[in-house]
């Protein structure tokens, strides 16, 4: 048995893809659908990790219908235990080069880690690949890979050695005790913790005077720089931002990022906030 583990739901449906088409790669796939990339780690004292993190994406995209719940740790603990009852297992963690998929590597870690010889990664950094038309391109994410690719990637699937256990082992732990609002990718595996408002002054370059949709912004911002958190994340960045008085918002908040717009303060008069790109 193969546990696969891979982070984000479109990565998830390739990879599956993958899986049913070849043999040696039969085995289960474990989404890990939390951005680990952003929001607090470090958990108070009877605090459960699920808890805190399901609590900060309640905060970021409220839903009272159905209040968001994030339980990758507890489907990871099962996989862990499942593990430790057959000796057969194997875990295989796909690894873009993309900050979030760095840190859910550190996180794995330490409940996959102490299966010597049997926890695997497929790392795609810097590695080309064909795109449906045929064309050479370097992947951030594994879901820009077509299936058939990711079939060929398998043959990258390598053990995680026990020096990489020990200097990768503590980076998790600095992390939490950093609790960033941000951790950003910095090439090869080094992740460093930012502050909530590292991505602000990149939506604040796409805001005018003149008011208009959040989704726009967003996307703008999302073009230009890629910002790996996503735009549910910037649409929280764009309330608290409002809060501190550095844009203004109208319409309703707390629908979609369709739902209301966003300027900056004042007529263009004093442009105390106008940012350059």
């Amino acid at each position: 048995m193969i546990y696969h583990i891979v982070t984000g739901d479109v990565a998830a449906a390739q990879l599956s893809e993958a899986i049913a088409s070849e043999p040696s790669m039969e085995g289960t796939v474990l989404v890990v659908k939390d951005v680990l990339c952003v929001g607090p780690l470090q958990k108070e004292e009877g605090q459960k990790f699920s808890d805190l993190r399901s609590a900060f994406w309640q905060e970021v995209a409220p839903n009272e219908k159905a209040p968001i719940q994030v339980d990758d740790m507890e489907r990871l603990l099962d996989v862990s235990a499942k593990m430790a009852n057959d000796e057969e297992a194997k875990a295989w963690l796909w690894l873009a080069p993309w900050p979030t998929d760095v840190c859910t590597y550190y996180w794995t870690l330490k409940y996959l880690g102490k299966y010597p010889g049997r926890f695997f990664v497929v790392n795609i950094a810097g590695l080309p690949f064909l795109d449906e038309n045929g064309k050479v391109f370097f992947p951030k994410s594994l879901g820009e890979i077509k299936p058939r690719e990711l079939v060929k990637a398998r043959k990258l699937a390598r053990m995680v050695t026990n020096a990489e256990l020990e200097v990768d082992g503590d980076e998790w732990k600095k992390l939490v005790t950093q609790n960033a609002g941000n951790r950003i990718l910095e090439g090869g595996k080094r992740i460093l913790s930012k502050p909530d408002e590292h991505y602000d002054n990149q939506l604040l370059g796409f805001c005018t005077y003149q008011f208009q949709k959040a989704s726009k912004v967003i996307n703008q911002a999302l073009s230009k720089f890629s910002i790996p958190p996503g735009d549910l994340y910037l649409g929280w960045r764009l309330r608290k931002m409002a809060e501190a008085g550095r844009i203004e918002l109208q319409g309703d908040t707390a629908k979609g990022l369709k739902d209301f717009d966003v300027k900056l303060p004042g007529d263009g008069t004093n442009a105390q906030y106008a940012l350059p790109l």
